[in-house]
């Protein structure tokens, strides 16, 4: 090799290394908030709070395929604004949009929205025996590419849940 091929081969080499340098710096400096809070992992759980016009018939309707009422505000009587509703691990917050008043005022006043609730649950088969009649499937009992079985409906809100088990 001559002397000249040499030292450009040199060259390239320290400046590849040089390039990665600054790469890693500029991406560390930048990034390192996000790295931090990617390590974190404080985050427990996730409970949608989902608006509504009528929080008794909402609790109704979900009563109706399982869950049950944790908690409600106020805690006794009829007029409730917010309730809480389980089933196993899954979590429901619902509220009514009148007592948002005039908070948060980029969520949606309406019923339903761009958002599908995907609830993976056991016995999906015999789940939908039981409530397909009660509710409004949007699609029925399948099983998808990726080998979970799933099925649609609509809540009382408009909003989608699909209900889904790996088989």
């Amino acid at each position: 090799m001559s002397a000249p091929f040499k030292h450009r081969r040199a060259y390239k080499l320290r400046y590849k290394i040089w390039c990665i340098k600054l790469r890693n710096r500029t991406f560390k400096s930048r990034n390192k908030k996000i790295l931090l809070l990617n390590n974190l992992k404080i985050m427990e759980s996730l409970s949608p709070n989902i608006f509504v016009n009528d929080i008794a018939e909402t609790i109704d309707f979900y009563k109706s395929i399982g869950f049950q009422v944790a908690m409600t505000v106020p805690e006794t009587g009829n007029d409730f604004v917010w309730a809480m509703m389980v089933n196993g691990d899954v979590t429901f917050m619902f509220q009514t949009f009148e007592s948002l008043g005039s908070e948060l005022p980029n969520i949606n006043r309406h019923n339903g929205g761009s958002l599908l609730l995907y609830i993976k649950l056991k016995k999906i088969r015999e789940f939908f025996d039981l409530i397909h009649e009660k509710v409004t499937v949007l699609k029925p009992l399948e099983t998808t590419f990726y080998g979970a079985t799933e099925f649609s409906i609509l809540d009382n809100n408009n909003y989608v849940l699909t209900f889904a088990e790996d088989e």
